[in-house]
Formats: C-alpha cells, structure tokens, sequence
C-alpha cells in the first residue's frame, strides 16, 4: 500500500489517499490514540470513491471514531472501463431511457463487477489491518451486492450495513442466506429503480437472525442524514 496525499481536515481527521497494485483508494483515520475499528465503505453499483455522498458518511463516521476505507471497483472511478463494460453501460442507458425491462441488463453488468470487487477488497483488508493505527474489528457499509459476497466469504466482517437502492445479482440473493452477523438493512420506501417488494424479500432472505430494516419514505438518493448517524451507532454495538 503506497500513500500517494494527505491531508488534515477541519474535523481532524486525516484522509489520505493511496494505491494497491492497481486499485486506487481513500482512507480516513480519526485522531487517536489507540488503534480504531475499521469500516469498509462502498457506493452502490460501483460508482466512484469520490462521490460527495459516500465521502460526507466516510467523514462522518471517521469523525465518530472509525478508520474508513473506500476503494473504486474495477471499471468504476478512476479506473480503466473494458469494451464490454461500455457495452453493458450503453446498453442500460438506451433500455433505461426506452422504459424498457432492465433486470437482465443489470444482471449481465453487476455480476461480473461483484466477481472482481470482492477479491480486490480482500486484498485492501489484508494490507488496512497491516496498519499500527487499525486494528478491527471491521464493518460493511453500503454497496448491499458485494456486502452479500464479503460477509458470505470474509470471516473478519463483525456486522453490516446495506443499502437496498442497488441492484442485487440473482446469485447474491441466493447468497443472502449465508450472512449471519448483525445487519442494518436500508430501504427508500418510493425508490424508482429498486422494486420495494424484491428489496423486502431479500430483508426476509438473510440469514442472520440479528437483522434490522430501516425504511424511509422518498426516492433513492432520498436517505435521511439521521441514519447515518445511526449506523455510526449501531456499528458502536458491534465494533467497540
């Protein structure tokens, strides 16, 4: 892991950005003694690590007392878009604005991202918790398809949490089953994009039998600021 800036911000922590092999990230680290609890933070579908949204609740939580990593997943952010990648993306666009069905799209599109994130998270994991100022244990927010995949496979995930506006492949639905730690499940009661019913489903279909749905009236990008400060707590159940 090669830190490439830094900078101290106004709150006092410090974000710093850095490169692992070829994957480009952010880390935040609030001001401690001690080592801290880290959260691995994704924005759904793969949308960049510079997103104002995922940034302002990275800060947040850092802030709260968490090491807060994000990293762009292949294809997304900073980093180079294969030919098919290209293809899906305008393949999507063109159904999207035909109002046309979009499922199959999405499936052909998130699934192959999810295959490529999850190891390349792993990999992030391994050198984060190489860090003296971290120390775990290590939480999930976020990106609910490659959550699904890290909590089913990576035994150093102690709790989770998901936002239910992406789109979910049809085998991390299956994989839902095998999530068994604590989870805060979001949900955006009129998202356009995200059938409500599907999204209940798949509440229903985790395995865990520590699992807690918050929903919220408003479209998908209408999450209330509260919860994130409510996630900061309940990861304070599970974390500290």
């Amino acid at each position: 892991m090669h830190f490439t800036s830094e900078q101290r911000l106004d709150d006092g922590v410090l974000e710093r950005e850095f490169t692992l092999d070829e994957i480009p990230g952010t880390l935040w680290t609030p001001e401690s003694a001690a080592p801290v609890p880290l959260i691995l933070m994704a924005h759904n579908n793969g949308l960049p690590k510079g997103a104002a949204r995922l940034v302002a609740r990275a800060r947040h939580s850092a802030a709260y007392g968490y090491a807060v990593a994000t990293i762009d997943a292949s294809g997304c952010g900073d980093r180079p878009r294969s030919a098919a990648d290209e293809r899906a993306r305008a393949e999507l666009r063109r159904a999207m604005q035909a109002g046309e069905p979009v499922d199959e799209i999405f499936e052909s599109f998130i699934g192959p991202l999810v295959e490529k994130a999850v190891p390349e998270w792993r990999t992030t994991l391994d050198a984060l918790l190489s860090l003296p100022e971290i120390s775990g244990p290590v939480g999930y927010s976020g990106w609910t398809a490659v959550g699904i995949r890290l909590a089913a496979v990576e035994p150093r995930i102690a709790a989770a949490g998901f936002f239910a506006g992406g789109y979910v492949p049809r085998a991390q639905r299956e994989e839902a089953r095998q999530v068994t730690i604590p989870l805060l499940f979001l949900l955006q009661w009129d998202d356009e994009g995200n059938p409500r019913q599907r999204a209940l489903d798949l509440f229903d279909a985790f395995g865990t039998t520590e699992k807690t749905l918050h929903a919220n009236l408003g479209g998908h990008t209408g999450t209330p600021w509260f919860e994130v400060e409510d996630g900061n707590r309940f990861f304070g159940r599970h974390l500290k």
